[in-house]
């Protein structure tokens, strides 16, 4: 079993950043494959990054490649993305996820997942 709780959602300028950070409970959590995701309103939940239990291998979604960097502290339990040049488009609840299973981008492979943390990118 593993809790989530991400944080460090807030209201951004185009071009700015933000780091959002999301800690884990469990005992387990260094096993894990970790994904961050994306919704925004009217839309499907969307694959962002992901970074494998030992940190070694690193997946990005096109859109936010070059921008957007995964690691994760596995002694601290926390997995982090850092966002870098915003754009609007980014806007949108961000979720962080866990799963067993190899580095991968489907949301139906994640099993826990935490509550969210908005993400807001005014032009």
């Amino acid at each position: 079993q593993v809790q989530l709780v991400e944080s460090g959602g807030g209201l951004v300028q185009a071009g700015g950043s933000l780091r959002l950070s999301c800690a884990a409970s469990g005992r387990t959590f260094s096993s894990y494959t970790m994904g961050w995701f994306r919704q925004a309103p009217g839309k499907e939940r969307e694959f962002v990054a992901a970074i494998s239990w030992s940190g070694a291998d690193l997946y990005y979604a096109d859109s936010v490649k070059g921008r957007f960097t995964i690691s994760r502290d596995n002694a601290k339990m926390t997995v982090y993305l850092q966002m870098n040049s915003l754009k609007p488009e980014d806007t949108a609840i961000y979720y962080c996820a866990a799963t067993l299973k190899v580095i991968i981008a489907a949301p139906k492979e994640y099993k826990y997942w935490g509550q969210g943390t908005q993400v807001t990118v005014s032009s």
